[in-house]
């Protein structure tokens, strides 16, 4: 009896091991295959200082949009041309809609509402803007 039990043992080490890790690496590859990719955020681009701090280069290329905090509805600005905010998407639409490089930045003032500089980013996508950024105080000082 005794041995009996130590045949059957033996044969189950015996067993080919080979078909087990087929079938692991199959579902390793299954895995890799649907895992989820990584979510993506917005990309950011600084703007670069200009290279001499005593003129004012303006770049018709660039659009800044201005938050403005005037109470309790901001004011917002496109390169200094104020409009209302119902018209701000069709307006970038406009502006946008010829150019290769779609970038936006955008300035709010401090003390401003996050809410209205999230706004302002939703305009931009409406238009199509592949690249929007934020301009910091730091940023504006060029550090």
């Amino acid at each position: 009896m005794a041995m009996g039990g130590l045949s059957s043992g033996g044969a189950v080490s015996d067993m080919n091991v080979t078909p087990l890790i087929d079938v692991l690496l199959v579902l390793l590859i299954i895995f890799m295959v649907i895992q989820p990719t990584t979510p993506k955020g917005l990309d950011t681009v600084v703007p670069q200082p200009p290279k001499d701090k005593n003129t004012n280069q303006v770049d018709s290329r660039v659009i800044v949009v201005q938050v403005l905090n005037t109470g309790s509805v901001p004011t917002y600005k496109i390169n200094d041309q104020a409009f209302p905010a119902d018209q701000m998407a069709s307006e970038l639409t406009k502006i946008f809609e010829t150019r290769q490089e779609k970038v936006m930045f955008i300035k709010g003032d401090p003390g401003l509402d996050f809410g209205a500089v999230a706004q302002a980013v939703g305009f931009g996508k409406q238009a199509d803007v592949t690249n929007i950024a934020i301009i910091t105080p730091g940023v504006e000082n060029g550090n």
